[in-house]
């Protein structure tokens, strides 16, 4: 790897990433256009210690995780994405790998929910990227590190999030996460990543294991998709869940809202309103 190039395109990148352009207030101490080392560090989700050493060529080989990270946070463009994993020593994923780029486009359909609560998964159902609004109604998903970002362990195994299920609703919700799973390894048989997660849920999770072997496909859709919120601060919220499957990218992007002119509405919003308080404090 050419450690020095490496570093210093990520610096020139990162130098030039509007905060308000990627959900990081400004403030008005900044001296800075760009990003600071540690806004970038945290929305790539590595360490800032690492990021320091991978900018002064002190760290060598990053994975392709790491590499997709910076270029989704750098909003790079197709041809600097490419050029930050040659100069990482890989080659771009091609199509036998589960995509984990949160493309332009999408970015831009983000920009106009900037007051939604979005999330955007890959086939896997591991996070790539979480807004403001969704960290305030769901709590914080930044320090989220390697597989606590899939919603398949959290919901098996991990600590879950905020959403009330009834063990019925858990269940169900449980066994579709796992069926399209099965699916996406049918359509990525080649992607060594897929086939690691695999492994390490079914070593982990014993629910993991025996829904996986059984190969039964998953319940029906859940027909109301509205979704309970337990929030810490404002109390219970229901909300209507709604996921836009992105088929070229194979990415997931839910959505939650509220009707307008209710108290689930209000509620919705001041927890959006609390949340993003704290996260700039």
């Amino acid at each position: 790897m050419e450690d020095w190039e490496f570093g210093r395109m990520v610096r020139r990148w990162r130098d030039r990433v509007p905060p308000e352009a990627v959900g990081v207030p400004a403030g008005r101490r900044r001296r800075a256009s760009g990003l600071r080392r540690e806004e970038l560090a945290q929305l790539a989700g590595i360490s800032a210690d690492y990021l320091t050493r991978l900018e002064q060529g002190r760290s060598t080989a990053p994975s392709t995780q790491v590499v997709e990270a910076l270029a989704q946070a750098l909003r790079l463009s197709d041809p600097e994405r490419d050029l930050l994993f040659r100069l990482a020593g890989h080659t771009t994923p091609g199509p036998d790998v589960v995509p984990s780029r949160v493309t332009p486009s999408v970015h831009r359909l983000l920009d106009r929910l900037s007051h939604t609560p979005v999330v955007v998964y890959d086939a896997t159902w591991t996070l790539l990227l979480a807004n403001a609004p969704y960290d305030a109604l769901m709590g914080e998903t930044s320090s989220w590190r390697g597989i606590e970002r899939n919603a398949v362990w959290r919901n098996l195994a991990g600590s879950g999030n905020r959403v009330v299920h009834t063990p019925q609703e858990q269940a169900d919700h449980q066994a579709r996460l796992v069926a399209d799973l099965r699916l996406t390894a049918s359509r990525y048989p080649a992607d060594r990543a897929l086939r690691r997660l695999v492994g390490e849920l079914t070593a982990r999770s014993p629910r993991f294991a025996e829904l996986w072997d059984s190969g039964a496909p998953p319940p029906l859709p859940d027909p109301s998709k509205h979704k309970v919120v337990d929030h810490p601060a404002v109390g219970r919220i229901t909300l209507d869940c709604d996921t836009l499957f992105v088929v070229g990218d194979d990415l997931r992007i839910m959505m939650y809202t509220a009707e307008p002119g209710t108290e689930d509405a209000e509620r919705l919003a001041l927890a959006v309103v609390l949340g993003t308080q704290s996260l700039v404090e």
